[in-house]
């Protein structure tokens, strides 16, 4: 990926200005009256964003801190005078993580509730069966996903995912970390679905270039409850265990994982995702001391905390620890959830940058999104500075490497954004829209 570096970085006196310029002007509009905030707008009417949520099925864990997370930011930019000087509704359907559905529910957004963009959409096999029609009924469609899905191609013009870092870029990333710090021999263990093929393929290539060998790729459907059965067939010469699980049954994964092991365990290096809204504190999770994560922003408070994480958290209401400030059980999705926000301020941005006014600008909007380069560190994206790639409808950003310290994930390692960089596979601006 071309990158057009600037004399701004991301960090800069010239961008920490013009960031505090923008939030003094935000804060001003919020103190205003409520009417007096749209009264510039052309139209009174609210621009609808359709929230495609993972309100049931394996995706449901996701899709509450989805919503959460969503309906934080969509607060604070109506606040703030909405997008274009009109107020942002947001029209939740549930999808129920299932592709048929998906596809439902995007022609629902874009024939019967008339809104301007779908957004939120996570699995990334729900993703594949949603945005084809996404494309056909011409709905710019903003995914949360991870998947590579966007970025090989393999999807249209109308889909985009600004918001956070595919799976590819992710384990670019991470394979120097693995090799060199965890060993050479390593089994993977993965939910057998688009998503967990992509870090299947991606891991596989990228621990082989640094030297290392996958000896076993083990898939488990997602569903799956009981997982001692698949671990007895981890190959003995394993140095290093890769792991990544979803749905409803992750808590039982890890257990199991530990009470097959025990004290003579391999390195572990998981994907958060494995325990993503869980409690680290829950009880069988003790040999999980010392093991290593993936994590897309970091869960708990790091000392060298950003102003932009603690606005992030204050917003959603999020303690020290990850979890519901008014329910410390309550652990939140805080490795992926951050895209939903970031991704609801690159639609207010790029509606702005052309002039947003209605569906006929949809096309305009799509463009002025392919227009975006740099994203700086900020309370727009408190995750970490980024780059879009317009062509791969991508965006690059750090990745967190943190290891299990007396029940807290530490942050060991960020890594920069070029580590992530992969050779385009599509341009989608040569498609018409």
């Amino acid at each position: 990926m071309p990158v057009t570096k600037t004399d701004a970085g991301p960090r800069s006196p010239a961008r920490r200005s013009a960031i505090k310029t923008l939030a003094a002007a935000a804060a001003g509009t919020a103190s205003l009256p409520l009417w007096a905030r749209y009264a510039g707008a052309q139209s009174a009417a609210p621009i609808r964003i359709g929230f495609q949520m993972h309100a049931t099925g394996i995706g449901a864990a996701y899709g509450r801190w989805y919503d959460r997370t969503t309906r934080a930011a969509l607060r604070l930019i109506n606040e703030a005078g909405g997008i274009n000087g009109r107020p942002v509704e947001l029209v939740t359907e549930d999808d129920g993580t299932d592709p048929k559905r998906g596809a439902e529910v995007v022609e629902k957004f874009a024939s019967l509730h008339r809104c301007d963009v779908g957004y939120g959409t996570l699995f990334s096999h729900v993703v594949m069966g949603s945005a084809p029609r996404a494309g056909e009924l011409k709905l710019p469609y903003f995914v949360v996903s991870e998947g590579h899905h966007v970025a090989s191609g393999a999807l249209n013009r109308w889909t985009l995912q600004p918001g956070i870092t595919d799976v590819k870029s992710q384990v670019l990333a991470m394979a120097p970390f693995v090799r060199e710090n965890l060993g050479r021999k390593v089994t993977m263990i993965f939910p057998d679905y688009a998503f967990g093929h992509d870090h299947r393929d991606f891991f596989s290539q990228a621990i082989e270039a640094q030297g290392g060998e996958v000896v076993a790729k083990l898939a488990i459907p997602p569903t799956e409850t009981s997982f001692t059965k698949y671990f007895a067939k981890i190959p003995r010469e394993t140095e290093v265990i890769y792991h990544v699980m979803v749905g409803p049954s992750v808590l039982t994964f890890v257990k199991e994982m530990g009470e097959f092991f025990g004290p003579s365990r391999p390195e572990i290096f998981g994907f958060i995702d494995s325990l993503e809204s869980v409690d680290l504190q829950s009880p069988g999770l003790d040999f999980l001391e010392g093991t290593y994560f993936w994590e897309g922003m970091p869960r708990y408070v790091q000392p060298d905390q950003t102003e932009f994480d603690r606005h992030y958290r204050a917003a959603i209401g999020i303690d020290e620890n990850g979890a519901l400030a008014a329910d410390p059980s309550d652990v939140s999705a805080y490795a992926h959830m951050f895209g939903c926000w970031e991704t609801l301020y690159v639609i207010k941005a790029g509606m702005e940058a052309c002039g947003y006014r209605g569906p006929d600008d949809r096309a305009a909007l799509v463009e002025a999104v392919e227009a975006m380069t740099e994203m700086p560190l900020s309370n727009d994206h408190p995750q970490g500075a980024k780059l879009f790639n317009g062509r791969t409808h991508q965006v690059f950003g750090p990745q967190y490497i943190s290891k299990v310290e007396n029940g807290r994930l530490v942050v060991q390692a960020e890594t920069p954004i070029e580590a992530g960089f992969y050779p385009d596979e599509v341009d989608y601006t040569t498609q018409s829209l």
